[in-house]
């Protein structure tokens, strides 16, 4: 088994699908509470739209131009999307029918009901007819075909209604369809009081649509709703102004063929047929449902304010060496708390925005802060940080500013930034030809009289101040001299043209942050070897590269304990005697989404520690700038290896990777006693530090 190709990995899409599943066991679990119940089955659609759009796409992609090449697997990739469709389709209907079955009878125990038009009492129906009339009706375009009509453009993730309608003056039969407005509430309550009582807009549509086509006979009418592909394909090489290219590829993008089609498990035929044959969607590509489609929907009723059918509060703690630093203050006192020693930062536990949010903003706003640099990959809407970088250079200080434009379903976002940075006079560049930044990044330069005196921070998760309050992540500040003088380098290097620089303190992808982790890899087998201690710990999304993957095979015939935590995608088979018995893989899923990457190795016992942005998959490690930071002061590294240990003790529940490459959840350990949740645990003890 060791010596087969087709046997030493698990095949991608199949791997994610399985990670999609683990979403759906935090939906079907009783352990939580019921509206995140909800927001888990809206999480799980969600994630499947983008599976759909990039990955699915990508797919039929490279079948159509023929570059339909054996993946790492064997398989073919025509052989890939079949598998692929006829899982996700099981899947769905699952999904479908344990929203209806389940949540939805729990939702209305609890005095919250998505009803049909015919559940509806005569107040209840007279108070929509007047909200239909006043708010949805103006908004409403019906678009027939015929002759004079093409088939209407159906645009990505839009629900829509499909109709069949009679022209009484000739008999002839017309297809029409109506687009489900996206601004407007998914699901409406139906009463103005709050009932708890909740009409999907499209059956509210469908009831008035009379209004739509006076005159005209309603025959059928059903809910569809079409995912287009919608990954980017810009060619650098050829694009003078990426800006420019790229602006014009969110336009093409609008208009990528559709990938899936999802509709009423009773459509008419003459629908179904109509639509499948405009949109150019195969047989196995539909997905015929109970309604409401789209369970993204789900998100508002998640948001309900019910907060007895929630997870418990939680709010993150000011840091401890950061609690006594004056927030608003322009005198520095940030950059002396984080001169006296390196922070560690574990979000969303520790704040992001009263460490790395008030970091930007003091050097904006010290006037001893000559300089900053930084790096944006994702942002909020409303990004303190990006104002804080506009008034740094409002202010006169030099601001780099490393937008990368094209990080994927922000790009138009990423766009606006970028023109609202170069209109303050920021110096706005977008990295290096062919690659995408998407290293943490940022440098301050400051004027301490004496001698300059430079700052940073390196984190694992995007600058965005809204999801780091719902991701896990980890990130130091640092005013250590090496370190820093490491982040001038590579910032020049993304800047200008300095393609050999060396680092100290940093793996940078891709000219040396794979053969650095298979250098210690390597160094681990020749300590076990040696007879020394050995191990190898890794916490990361997903692994993917054969590269690293064989580098672990290696280490576990070596005899060395390998021991995995991914939150998604593993290529990586665990347990296969004489191929990877030394290794096991496990996953921690809950109400934060883990996204910190951290990398240990025994290395005889002087341990060395490593986190940053990057996964081990191909995209990150040969097509983006990435970057691990190695940990060394002592506070920071023996906070992670405290960490490291929790979470490979055993004493919380957590999916393992089988030998048979299933996934299967431990919530007991070997005498029955109930494991405890990870992230729980890590917010109770945040809670007991304050």
């Amino acid at each position: 088994m060791a010596d087969s190709t087709f046997m030493r990995y698990i095949e991608r899409e199949s791997s994610w699908l399985a990670f999609n599943e683990r979403v759906f066991e935090l939906a079907k679990s009783p352990d939580s509470p019921l509206l995140e119940r909800a927001k888990f089955l809206a999480i799980f659609a969600s994630n499947l739209d983008e599976f759909f759009m990039v990955r699915v796409a990508t797919l039929k992609r490279r079948i159509a131009t023929g570059l339909a090449l054996k993946g790492p697997t064997g398989e073919q990739p025509k052989e890939v999307l079949a598998s692929v469709l006829a899982q996700v389709k099981s899947m769905v209907t699952d999904h479908a029918e344990f929203f209806r079955d389940d949540v939805a009878p729990k939702l209305l125990d609890e005095g919250i009901e998505i009803v049909d038009w015919e559940k509806l009492t005569t107040e209840e129906r007279e108070y929509l007819d007047t909200l239909f009339t006043n708010r949805v009706f103006p908004v409403l375009t019906p678009l027939s075909v015929d002759p004079s009509h093409p088939f209407p453009y159906i645009s990505g993730l839009s629900l829509n209604l499909a109709i069949l309608v009679k022209n009484p003056e000739n008999g002839e039969d017309v297809f029409a369809r109506v687009k489900v407005p996206p601004l407007m509430p998914r699901f409406v309550e139906t009463l103005p009081r709050g009932t708890g009582r909740f009409l999907p807009l499209e059956s509210l549509i469908a009831e008035h649509l009379a209004d739509l086509f006076p005159g005209m006979e309603i025959i059928a009418h059903h809910s569809f709703r079409v995912t287009r592909n919608q990954d980017l394909e810009v060619e650098e090489d050829d694009s003078e102004n990426l800006l420019h290219s790229l602006e014009q590829e969110l336009l093409r993008r609008r208009f990528g063929p559709a990938v899936r089609l999802e509709v009423s498990r009773d459509i008419d035929k003459r629908i179904l047929d109509r639509l499948s044959e405009e949109l150019g969607v195969e047989a196995n590509e539909i997905f015929h449902l109970p309604e409401p489609l789209d369970l993204t929907g789900l998100f508002s009723i998640a948001g309900l304010d019910r907060p007895e059918l929630k997870f418990s509060p939680f709010s993150s703690r000011t840091h401890p060496s950061l609690v006594e630093v004056d927030t608003d203050s322009v005198t520095g006192e940030i950059f002396e708390a984080i001169k006296r020693k390196e922070i560690l930062l574990h979000h969303p536990f520790d704040s992001f925005t009263s460490s790395v949010v008030s970091f930007l903003e003091q050097a904006a706003a010290d006037p001893k802060v000559l300089a900053i640099k930084q790096t944006l990959y994702r942002t909020s809407g409303d990004s303190p940080i990006v104002d804080a970088l506009i008034d740094a250079a409002s202010a006169g200080k030099q601001v780099l500013a490393l937008v990368e434009l094209r990080a994927r379903f922000d790009e138009l976002a990423n766009v606006r930034w970028a023109r609202k940075l170069e209109e303050a006079g920021v110096h706005v560049v977008y990295g290096v030809l062919g690659l995408k930044t998407h290293a943490k990044l940022s440098l301050v330069v400051r004027d301490e009289g004496d001698q300059l005196m430079r700052y940073c921070h390196i984190g694992t998760g995007n600058y965005n101040p809204k999801t780091a309050r719902q991701y896990e992540d980890l990130g130091i500040l640092t005013a250590d001299p090496e370190l820093c003088d490491d982040l001038s380098r590579l910032f020049n290097q993304l800047s200008g043209m300095a393609p050999q620089t060396d680092f100290r303190r940093l793996l940078v992808a891709p000219r040396t942050l794979r053969p650095g982790l298979i250098e210690r890899i390597k160094r681990e087998i020749a300590h076990a070897e040696a007879g020394k201690p050995a191990g190898i710990r890794m916490k990361l999304n997903s692994l993917e590269d054969e590269n690293i993957i064989d580098a672990l095979y290696k280490a576990s015939e070596a005899g060395i304990k390998v021991e995995i935590i991914v939150r998604g995608i593993c290529a990586l088979r665990a347990g296969v005697p004489g191929l990877s018995e030394n290794i096991t893989v496990r996953s921690y899923l809950g109400r934060f989404l883990e996204h910190s990457r951290i990398f240990h190795f025994h290395n005889a016992g002087h341990d060395e520690l490593w986190i940053g942005s990057a996964d081990m998959m191909h995209r990150n490690l040969d097509r983006r700038v990435e970057t691990l930071v190695r940990i060394v002061a002592p506070n920071s590294h023996q906070k992670l290896m405290v960490l490291l240990d929790e979470l490979t003790s055993g004493k919380f529940a957590a999916w393992f990777l089988q030998e048979s490459n299933e996934w299967v959840r431990q919530t007991q350990n070997s005498i029955g006693e109930d494991l405890q949740d990870l992230q729980e645990f890590l917010i109770a003890r945040s809670k007991a530090s304050q």
